[in-house]
C-alpha cells in the first residue's frame, strides 16, 4: 500500500555560510520550497542567523529550525540555546541528537529525551536523529544500536504528544565521507526503525511518522534513495549548502510524492 507521507527535507547548514551568504541562500531555496508544494522544507541555520533567515523565506513555505536546544527551560547554562528561545524568534523545528552532538559531545539518550520534552513543550516538530558507527555496523549490531537509541530518547514520551516527530537515520560512517549506505541497507535500517516505534507505541504511530535517511544525500543520489518506500525524504548537510543541488533535491522529493499518489 502507497504512503500518504507528506516527504520531508531538512537542510543542516551546520556552522556555515556568512549573514549575508546565508541569507541568499534562504531566498534560492524558498523559491524551490516555493515551486514544489508537496514536500516539506525546513533550513537549520547557525543560531546567530536563524531570526534573519525566518524574516528573508517569511511566506514562501519555507520552515527554518534550530540545530540544537538545550534540555532545561532556563537557567545557568552558558552557550545554550532553550526550545522557547527558537520558538520565539520563530522557528518551528528542531533537530535533537545530531550525530555530531550525540557522539562528537557525548550526548546521551537522557539528555536527547529531555530535549525532546523541551522541544514538544514548546510546539516544535522535534526530528530525532539515530544511526550507528561503522564499528558497530561491522559487528552486526546496526539494528540494536537504532532500536536502543529510539528506546532511549523516546522514554517518557506518549504517542499523542510525537504527533510531529520526524526520524533521521543517519549511518554515522556516511556523514560528511561521501559514502552513502546502499539502499538496501538503507530501507533495511528504516525498516527497523518503523519496527521499533510500533514496539514502543502501535503500528498505526509507526506507519504515519515519517522516517528520512541523513547520510550524505546529494543532487546525485536523491531520486533513487526517495523512491523507496520506507524512505521519506532527508537530512541534508553539505548539498543543503548549494542553491542549485538543495533544489534538484527537494524536487526529486516532490516527485516521489507525486509518484506515490499515481501509484
Amino acid at each position: 500500500m502507497a504512503t500518504t507521507r507528506r516527504p520531508f527535507v531538512g537542510g543542516n547548514w551546520k556552522m556555515n555560510t556568512t549573514r549575508a551568504a546565508g541569507l541568499e541562500l534562504a531566498r534560492a531555496v524558498a523559491d524551490a520550497a516555493r515551486a514544489h508544494p508537496e514536500a516539506e522544507v525546513v533550513v537549520y541555520p547557525s543560531f546567530p542567523f536563524l531570526e534573519g533567515v525566518r524574516e528573508r523565506v517569511s511566506g514562501s513555505g519555507l520552515s527554518v529550525g534550530g540545530q540544537d536546544c538545550a534540555g532545561h527551560q532556563t537557567g545557568a547554562h552558558t552557550g545554550q540555546v532553550s526550545a522557547a528561545m527558537l520558538q520565539e524568534v520563530g522557528c518551528a523545528s528542531v533537530l535533537i541528537g545530531h550525530s555530531e552532538r550525540r557522539h562528537g559531545l557525548s550526548e546521551s539518550d537522557a539528555l536527547l529525551s529531555m530535549k525532546l520534552h523541551r522541544a514538544v513543550e514548546c510546539g516544535l516538530q522535534p526530528v530525532l536523529c539515530v544511526g550507528e558507527t561503522l564499528a558497530q555496523r561491522e559487528e552486526g549490531n546496526a539494528d540494536g544500536v537504532i532500536a536502543q537509541q529510539l528506546h532511549g530518547a523516546l522514554h517518557g514520551h506518549s504517542e499523542q504528544s510525537l504527533a510531529a516527530l520526524v526520524i533521521a537515520y543517519e549511518p554515522v560512517w556516511a556523514i560528511g565521507t561521501g559514502r552513502t549506505a546502499a539502499v538496501s541497507d538503507a530501507e533495511a535500517a528504516h525498516r527497523t526503525v518503523r519496527q521499533t516505534l510500533a514496539d514502543l507505541y502501535s503500528a498505526r504511530f509507526a506507519e504515519q511518522v515519517r522516517v528520512v535517511y541523513g547520510g550524505s544525500v546529494h543532487a546525485k543520489n536523491a531520486a533513487e534513495l526517495f523512491g523507496c518506500e520506507e524512505i521519506d525524504g532527508g537530512l541534508v548537510g553539505g548539498a543543503s549548502l548549494v542553491a542549485a543541488d538543495f533544489a534538484t533535491i527537494i524536487a526529486s522529493a516532490a516527485s516521489r510524492s507525486s509518484m506515490r499518489r499515481g501509484r
